[in-house]
């Protein structure tokens, strides 16, 4: 009878034994680097053959004469010869770091403004019910709608493109945040409150850490309206104290009716955005992801 109970025990230790070493594999990093030729074929060439795609079919429309009107449409080449143009004068850098400067530095200021925002609005009930409808209002509203107001408030100067900025931005950033607390377990609230992890600690050691995937969102979105603000305002608001940013540059093409100086300032919009994306945001997301094993190599 013993030994049969002894046989019974190991068995269900052997079954346990079994399922926490299956959990552990389940649960281990794989650290090895990716093959070349992986990343190659699943992450470099298919942008690469989509960007081929659509030169070939904007030069057929120009080569077949489906758009002959060289104002309405003009060749590849010809936008390739203004960028050129601009790059060998010196002044491409500068229409770039011009918006790039304002964009990265009003983002920062609305991060700082955001999220201690998103986290009064999402820990306390009465803001919450009191600012969080007017968050969502302003994260609808178009962001062109703030530049003729900014220009009256604050003249034609940085002031004004930074404060377009924050007003695209910060809703953005704080609604993301709420969200992301919104979503946190009560187990974790419970269980840090044990530990001793209240107020500012809990919400820094708590909180905070399991509302990144939210808070994460929330920048990306955040940077979209920095940027898209920043254009708008570019675009509205020319004026020669201010230098030629992207906006200017695309509002310039129009004013000149040069629609390769036009092209040349949306794929330069275009372009900053994606390397933005890429450089910051992508790896922030992949990191969170990776932390709380829900990115999986394939």
């Amino acid at each position: 009878m013993a030994s049969t109970e002894t046989t019974a025990k190991d068995k269900d230790g052997g079954d346990l034994a079994g399922l926490e070493a299956g959990l552990d594999a389940l649960e281990t990093v794989q650290t090895g680097r990716t093959p070349f030729r992986q990343t190659l074929t699943q992450k470099i060439l298919p942008p690469l053959v989509a960007v081929a795609l659509v030169l070939a079919v904007w030069q057929a429309l120009v080569s077949f004469k489906i758009v002959d009107d060289p104002t309405k449409l003009p060749s590849p080449g010809a936008v390739w010869h203004v960028l050129r143009e601009a790059w060998l004068q010196g002044e491409l850098l500068g229409y770039i770091w011009t918006s790039v400067s304002r964009g990265l530095l009003g983002f920062f200021f609305a991060l700082l403004i955001g999220t201690p925002l998103g986290l009064l609005v999402a820990r306390v009930k009465v803001v919450r019910a009191a600012i969080g409808p007017i968050l969502s209002g302003l994260q609808s509203l178009p962001s062109v709608a703030w530049v003729p107001p900014a220009v009256i408030w604050l003249g034609l100067n940085n002031s004004m493109m930074y404060a377009v900025i924050l007003l695209g931005a910060v809703p953005s950033i704080a609604n993301g945040l709420v969200s992301g607390v919104s979503q946190v377990p009560p187990l974790f609230l419970r269980a840090g409150r044990t530990l001793g992890a209240t107020g500012l600690k809990g919400t820094w050691h708590i909180v905070l850490p399991a509302a990144l995937p939210g808070y994460v969102a929330g920048l990306k979105q955040g940077w979209a309206f920095s940027w898209r603000s920043l254009m708008a305002a570019e675009i509205i608001a020319s004026f020669p104290d201010l230098g030629v940013g992207l906006g200017q540059l695309l509002e310039n093409g129009r004013n000149a009716s040069d629609m390769a100086m036009v092209f040349e300032a949306i794929l330069l919009i275009l372009t900053v955005g994606i390397a933005i994306d890429l450089l910051i945001f992508s790896p922030l997301e992949r990191w969170v992801l990776r932390s709380r094993g829900l990115l999986v190599k394939g």
